[in-house]
């Protein structure tokens, strides 16, 4: 049986949260419904239940999803470490208001100090809204301290995700 997985961030509310609960289904909605009483005051019944069940997703589909938002960013640095250092920097200062789900960075191998970073977000406007935080434009300026040149930026809808 596959683990299942509920995140806070793909589901609408009027506060942000970044929990994330995974385990068997069961466990997961048990928890998920423990959660959303006691964090966000709804009232445990049939309809709580089935609409946390819908958010309910497989584990390893969490990658990525179509309706999913992936922004790609390429850039050129000598020192890589001083990037890392001001991701989880980011990663600390931002804590729990991220929308981020994950991130990958990756060196070209063809092109020496070049490197891509992808990073994943529910949707596109819960990427904007991560990248409209001060906390974010912040690292952006810090990030040209590390890097050489401007960063270019794509920013991708999920249309399908091909499974190997």
């Amino acid at each position: 049986m596959a683990r299942k997985s509920l995140d806070c961030r793909t589901i609408p509310s009027e506060r942000t949260c970044a929990v994330q609960i995974s385990g068997e289904e069961d466990e997961v909605l048990e928890l998920a419904v423990a959660h959303a009483v006691t964090a966000h005051g709804h009232t445990d019944g049939p309809e709580l239940r089935e609409g946390l069940r819908a958010g309910l997703r497989d584990e390893e589909e969490l990658l990525a999803e179509p309706g999913s938002f992936l922004q790609l960013i390429e850039f050129h640095a000598r020192d890589l470490d001083g990037f890392s250092r001001i991701v989880e920097d980011w990663r600390e200062r931002m804590g729990r208001e991220t929308t981020a789900r994950w991130g990958v960075v990756a060196a070209d191998h063809d092109r020496a100090d070049t490197y891509v970073e992808i990073v994943a977000f529910p949707d596109h406007a819960s990427a904007m809204r991560n990248s409209e935080h001060p906390v974010t434009s912040d690292f952006a300026k810090r990030m040209q301290e590390v890097t050489e040149g401007e960063a270019s930026f794509r920013n991708l809808d999920v249309q399908r995700v091909l499974r190997m």
